[in-house]
């Protein structure tokens, strides 16, 4: 009796085929269609999970739930997103049969990992294999062959178009055993060391991206009958170097938590921006 019962919960499984799996993996090519500066890359991620939700989900409020919870912010290397769909994929499908995943949950392992991939890809791809790839088909023009930019196009695709479906069945692998382990500890603490590596790379990355120079002149002491500006930048500096910026950064974030549209940042960023360099601030 037992083993019928389970025979016929079994038989009532959801289960993504490679085929539904597939879908998701050519939807994942158009993640750029939409993007935008508010959420960057949320559009584009609904979208690729829309045949996984569709199998998944068979009440329309359970779809429209679950594309809701893909339109949050997401951001990150639009070919190491596939893991990241791959995983999610394996999440959506234990939620849809019954486990226990909150949304909090599916979202956590999303940002979690966007982080640390983002940081991967973009040295690995654009700074490592475009230019080998495109030098390799600009050396073939130059010398007069047509063979050159053919040769740079195919094999470019070749490798991202088997890197993305590599990596998202590995994500969803994965994420079929991380779903295993629901009753313990094993997706509290992925989720949670996730998130940590993510905000790790995130920190160690705002020295690199986020610039703030000032150039307000504030004294100008005489040392051996040479002036000597002092800058508040210079102060700044021997200080923390990168404090301006990480300052800034810490701003947008108490903004973001207090609900303010990324938008108005942005706008508030640029105008306050413009006003300090007209004032011979920054």
């Amino acid at each position: 009796m037992a083993e019928t019962a389970q025979n016929n919960e079994n038989s009532k499984r959801i289960t993504l085929t490679k085929g539904d799996r597939r879908r998701v993996w050519f939807h994942s090519w158009f993640i750029l269609a939409n993007f935008n500066y508010e959420r960057m890359q949320n559009s584009g991620v609904c979208y690729t999970m829309i045949p996984a939700i569709r199998k998944l989900y068979k009440n329309k409020e359970d779809r429209a739930e679950a594309l809701q919870r893909h339109l949050t912010f997401f951001n990150t290397h639009p070919y190491l997103a596939s893991p990241i769909f791959g995983v999610t994929m394996a999440l959506e499908e234990e939620k849809a049969n019954g486990a226990d995943i909150d949304n909090s949950a599916i979202q956590g392992v999303k940002v979690g990992m966007m982080g640390p991939l983002a940081g991967v890809g973009d040295p690995l791809f654009w700074f490592t294999l475009r230019p080998i790839i495109f030098s390799l088909g600009a050396s073939l023009a130059i010398s007069g062959s047509f063979i050159g930019p053919i040769l740079a196009f195919v094999l470019w695709n070749l490798i991202h178009l088997v890197f993305t479906y590599y990596t998202q069945e590995f994500g969803y692998n994965t994420g079929m055993k991380i779903t295993e382990d629901l009753s313990g500890s094993l997706l509290h603490n992925v989720t949670h060391g996730a998130s940590l590596m993510g905000m790790f790379v995130i920190g160690a990355l705002i020295q690199r991206w986020v610039s703030i120079k000032f150039t307000w002149v504030y004294a100008r002491p005489k040392v051996n009958g040479h002036v000597h500006p002092m800058t508040l930048q210079n102060s700044l500096d021997q200080l923390i170097p990168g404090l301006a910026g990480l300052l800034l950064t810490f701003l947008c974030m108490w903004l973001l938590k207090k609900k303010v549209s990324p938008i108005v940042i942005i706008i508030g960023i640029f105008v306050v921006g413009v006003a300090a360099h007209c004032a011979h601030i920054i």
